[in-house]
């Protein structure tokens, strides 16, 4: 897992500015030493790597008890569990898988207090798969909210993601829809919330980080 300094304006998740440079670098090369066609698939990765890191402005929805999804993607599974290593009580799992071709910047579901964050190493599984929660590679951010409750999500690594990049840190006070991490290149963010939630999407939805409302705290 990586903690870096992070910009809140920037465009470009700053993540991705080495391999945004690295990338441009070995095109000009390629292009200056007559390699053109290598010098255009080299720009064309490029401007992948680019769009990939998009770091987009999101139109925050306000309203009281409103929990929006923490990452882009699509909506895999829902259920109810015995969260049983950070929360250590039943819980609403929300699973959202992140294909390569979401923005992979992740945000705060609800505003509060991180009271905890752990990082775990493991293995590198496909992140569709249902093990994966358990086994891969993760990083867990618990946050409390102002009512007292306690909502639980976790980045998990996947079989080509291999890095996971976490910016907030316990006491940090977060709003919803605030950026708070990043996983390199397609993963999944499960979530757990409180039993009494009152859920409004459905397995297969499709989500955009700060934007969708998964459910509302009452």
């Amino acid at each position: 897992m990586e903690r870096i300094r992070h910009n809140e304006k920037t465009i470009i998740a700053v993540e991705g500015v080495p391999f945004i440079l690295i990338a441009a670098f070995l095109s000009l090369i390629a292009y200056f030493t007559g390699f053109t066609i290598v010098a255009i698939i080299l720009g064309i990765i490029t401007f992948f790597i680019i769009w990939f890191f998009r770091n987009p402005e999101r139109e925050i929805p306000k309203g009281r008890g409103l929990i929006v999804a923490p990452a882009d993607g699509k909506i895999i599974e829902i259920k109810e569990v015995e969260e049983r290593r950070y929360l250590k009580e039943k819980c609403l799992k929300v699973s959202i898988f992140m294909n390569i071709f979401d923005v992979h910047v992740n945000r705060a579901p609800y505003p509060g207090t991180i009271t905890g964050v752990f990082y775990n190493k493991g293995k590198f599984m496909a992140a569709d798969k249902e093990m994966a929660s358990l086994a891969n590679e993760h990083n867990a951010v618990l946050l409390s909210t102002l009512e007292g409750k306690k909502i639980l999500f976790i980045q998990i690594a996947g079989l080509i993601a291999r890095r996971i990049a976490c910016w907030v840190k316990r006491g940090d006070e977060v709003e919803r829809g605030q950026r708070f991490g990043l996983i390199r290149f397609g993963s999944r963010v499960d979530i757990y919330l409180p039993l009494g939630v009152k859920l409004r999407v459905f397995v297969g939805n499709k989500t955009i980080a700060g934007v969708t409302v998964l459910g509302v705290l009452e």
